[in-house]
């Protein structure tokens, strides 16, 4: 399984906004682009980083089914991500994989 992360820093002021922003359209935005299965939110509780730290995870089967996502949706999901918190918020993404021990 890979897992599309992303990591954001955001404000305290603009918590509550986030979150309802995130789960009424940039989760539903990024499945409905068909390239995740689920996802996962979590919140990192001992982030060295001023404000709060969240992680979003998304889940797909294969590489090919991210790269679509990557090359034709990321950006258009990260500008309207970017125009509703300009300047409230930090972001990174990777991209991982499962490693079965």
């Amino acid at each position: 399984m890979l897992i599309y992360n992303e990591t954001f820093i955001i404000d305290d002021a603009i918590a509550d906004d986030w979150l309802a922003w995130i789960k009424n359209n940039h989760i539903p935005s990024t499945l409905g682009t068909g390239a995740f299965d689920t996802y996962k939110l979590y919140t990192i509780l001992d982030s060295p980083n001023e404000g709060i730290t969240y992680c979003l995870q998304f889940h797909t089967t294969s590489v090919e089914r991210y790269s679509e996502y990557y090359y034709k949706h990321l950006e258009s999901i990260h500008a309207a991500h970017n125009v509703q918190f300009e300047e409230r918020f930090a972001l990174f993404h990777t991209l991982m994989e499962t490693v079965d021990l």
